[in-house]
């Protein structure tokens, strides 16, 4: 179990960087595919990127969706695109001419809704798929899948002169599998683990934990629309991530008191596998 040290994690070949606190910010960036979750305010190291994928849009989560598109027009950045809940598109674009009165200045922007199975693609090996999340308002997860080819199953132990004869032929001897590797819940209740089986096989879980002990109860959180910690703890068996992301923790913990409090309360056998992302 660990506290991530400054604002950037890694596990494997994955890369992070983000900040994340309840009610204050939250924005976690994979610079490497120019994608982040969330923006927060509008954080520096997410200026440049250009996939943003908006679980909802409280102001700790969105309220720096005008000034990255500002920031971009300034550096004269193409358009970057934000996938978001539909419900928020109509809003957001009215802020954003209500921002170009104020400034005299037209912005160039692509305000994406998403809706439960959309999929975005990354790039040749990567794609972005959305669920649904359960929270005060609309809002969705999104899972970073990644894609490999390998020999059909039904073609596994045939000869290589037969697999390139069927080549020769035009036949496609490969299957397309597809793996999820990061999924990023937003804010939400816990029963985004069970509305689709990817969810909890992702390689990555970020998920939130706003509340980690008894001054809020399970009721406390359902009510806001969060996760509580004892809610988390006997999922933890089912969940089949190498590692569970702690986001979204309260502003009324220290990173070392909740850490203390993951570690006293969490089963020993899942210590491993369990990361406390920064939100300060």
């Amino acid at each position: 179990m660990s506290v991530v040290a400054g604002e950037s994690w890694s596990y494997q070949k994955y890369k992070f960087h983000g900040l994340s606190l309840s009610g204050i910010r939250t924005a976690i960036a994979m610079p490497e595919l120019s994608l982040s979750f969330d923006v927060a305010q509008g954080f520096p190291y997410l200026l440049n990127l250009k996939k943003f994928f908006i679980s909802h849009g409280h102001l700790d989560h969105a309220a720096g969706i005008p000034y990255i598109i500002s920031q971009k027009a300034m550096t004269s950045q193409n358009a970057a695109q934000f996938y978001m809940p539909g419900s928020l598109v109509e809003p957001m674009t009215n802020i954003m001419r209500e921002w170009e009165k104020i400034e005299g200045h037209q912005y160039k922007f692509e305000f994406i809704p998403v809706k439960a199975d959309d999929e975005i693609e990354i790039n040749q090996q990567n794609y972005v798929k959305v669920f649904p999340t359960t929270h005060r308002i609309e809002s969705f997860g999104y899972t970073l899948f990644e894609t490999s080819k390998k020999l059909r199953a039904d073609l596994q132990g045939k000869s290589q002169e037969d697999i390139v004869n069927l080549r020769r032929k035009g036949e496609d001897v490969n299957e397309i599998h597809h793996h999820p590797m990061v999924t990023f819940t937003g804010d939400t209740q816990i029963e985004f683990l069970g509305v689709r089986p990817w969810v909890k096989k992702s390689k990555i879980l970020i998920m939130e934990s706003t509340y980690l002990d008894d001054r809020k109860t399970i009721a406390n959180a359902r009510e806001w629309g969060h996760t509580h910690l004892d809610e988390i703890i006997p999922h933890l068996d089912e969940i089949e991530s190498e590692q569970i992301v702690l986001i979204h923790i309260s502003s009324r913990y220290s990173d070392a008191e909740a850490l203390r409090l993951i570690k006293s309360r969490i089963p020993d056998k899942h210590h491993d596998r369990i990361v406390l992302f920064p939100g300060r």
